[in-house]
């Protein structure tokens, strides 16, 4: 064989290989495939039924129990902007292909969903289609939602159809071609979206099985925790190992020792979930925080636990640039800092951070505001740090209103970088190196 044919042949097998590895990479995974075992239809299943409310309210009305199941799957924050009325649309979602607006699904019959009819609403909820045929964005989480069972879904359009009507119709998408085809949704629905509905697994225990349900389904944690495949489909091959949403990192939450949640505690887990705050871990920020404080918070005991409970038993992936968090407190003087420190970060953490998060990074104000142990503070992208200071934070928790200012206006992208770089090299494991560039980037990316 000539050497011109064996080099033909080479790049050959590789451009096959390279194209079997797209390949693999993009074919769908399903959220639920890690479990094994047998799974039968919720008819057949022997056990307490995973799907619904809790005990204490099935006797309720569909209203409560659909209230209850709203909540859970977190309509609200997807489908209010700031300071707008629940449920009336129009917040926006940046994405690589441009930005997407939530639509309003109060019951108004013009410009809400008031003229759908129940098969309407649940084969938009489970297949990603509209009453008019149209083809729903997946930022829609119907290829989690497809899960939830009928009733359920009902349930949460009784409650919808009982709250306060607004006529509001949202911006138009701004997506770039071709990805403004909507029918283009068909192809990555028919790939993508099992069209199946909730089936447990009779080798795993009733609290799994309802954890599952609440994760998978009514939760859909996998579309800020999951990576996405080119597709921009959940890739759960590796599941729950954390991605970037809305300008935020979403952290990994497998099993993993170091950079997941295997080293939290059963009790650590069931607090910051239900309260957004657990001792020695830190305190959600962000869309996180939103969920916890319109989703996660208004769970029941029962049902954080068994989400607890489903988390443990996911396999562990590692997170390479997640070191282990450092818990112990920094030195509470002032003059003890990081080496190679840019002067601007100390400055305004002192005039803007130091008097509620203190120089230790324990704070004497409330306990919201520690930043020993948190995971954000000993991510070396510095992300999620850079971005609550950028967007500042206002929480309603059982200790009252806890309010971190935005300042974003008052500092420069230089200035915000240097703050971040200050606080993940003197609160974390390891530094970052944020760029004004960087923080240019993050104020783009946010939807908030």
């Amino acid at each position: 064989m000539s050497l011109r044919a064996t080099v033909l042949l080479v790049v050959g097998v590789l451009v096959l290989l390279v194209g079997f590895g797209v390949l693999w990479a993009m074919l769908p995974s399903r959220a639920l495939d890690f479990g094994g075992g047998h799974r039968v239809a919720l008819a057949d299943y022997g056990g307490a039924s995973p799907v619904g409310v809790p005990a204490e309210l099935r006797s309720a009305d569909i209203v409560t129990r659909g209230r209850y199941l709203a909540q859970a799957a977190d309509c609200q924050a997807c489908h209010t902007t700031a300071g707008g009325q629940p449920f009336a649309g129009g917040r926006a979602f940046p994405t690589p292909f441009g930005v997407l607006y939530s639509p309003n699904i109060t019951a108004d019959r013009e410009t809400g969903v008031g003229a759908w009819t129940d098969a309407e609403f649940i084969r938009a909820v489970h297949k990603g289609v509209a009453r008019n045929g149209e083809r729903l964005y997946p930022a829609f989480p119907y290829e989690s939602y497809t899960l939830l069972a009928d009733d359920d879904v009902r349930a949460i359009k009784a409650y919808l159809f009982s709250l306060p009507v607004a006529h509001a119709t949202a911006p138009s998408n701004r997506l770039a071609f071709p990805f403004n085809q909507r029918w283009l949704m068909g192809l990555w629905s028919a790939f993508y979206n099992p069209d199946q509905r909730f089936r447990p697994h009779t080798d795993r225990s009733p609290q799994w099985n309802r954890g599952a349900y609440l994760v998978e389904a009514l939760g859909h944690c996998g579309d800020c925790h999951t990576p996405r495949n080119l597709a921009q489909a959940l890739d759960n091959r590796r599941k729950f190992a954390g991605a970037v949403t809305q300008g935020w990192r979403a952290y990994n939450i497998t099993a993993d020792p170091a950079s997941g949640v295997a080293g939290w505690t059963d009790a650590q887990l069931a607090q910051y979930l239900s309260t957004g705050h657990a001792a020695g871990r830190g305190s959600a920020a962000g869309p996180m925080a939103e969920e916890v404080d319109l989703s996660l918070s208004t769970l029941s005991p029962a049902d954080i636990a068994a989400v607890v409970a489903y988390l443990r038993t996911i396999p562990p992936i590692r997170s390479r640039d997640l070191p282990a968090p450092r818990a112990d407190p920094a030195s509470d003087s002032p003059k003890v800092t990081p080496a190679g420190f840019d002067l601007r970060g100390k400055q305004v953490f002192e005039g803007a951070c130091a008097s509620c998060h203190s120089w230790s990074g324990v704070s004497l104000l409330t306990r919201y505001a520690n930043l020993t142990g948190g995971r954000a503070v000993n991510d070396a992208s510095a992300v999620n740090v850079a971005q609550i200071v950028l967007s500042g934070e206002h929480r309603r928790t059982a200790d009252g209103e806890v309010m971190m200012p935005a300042f974003g206006d008052a500092y420069s992208d230089t200035e915000i970088a240097a703050v971040a770089n200050y606080v993940t090299g003197r609160f974390g494991a390891a530094p970052s190196h944020l760029t004004a560039r960087d923080v240019a980037k993050l104020r783009l990316s946010t939807s908030r």
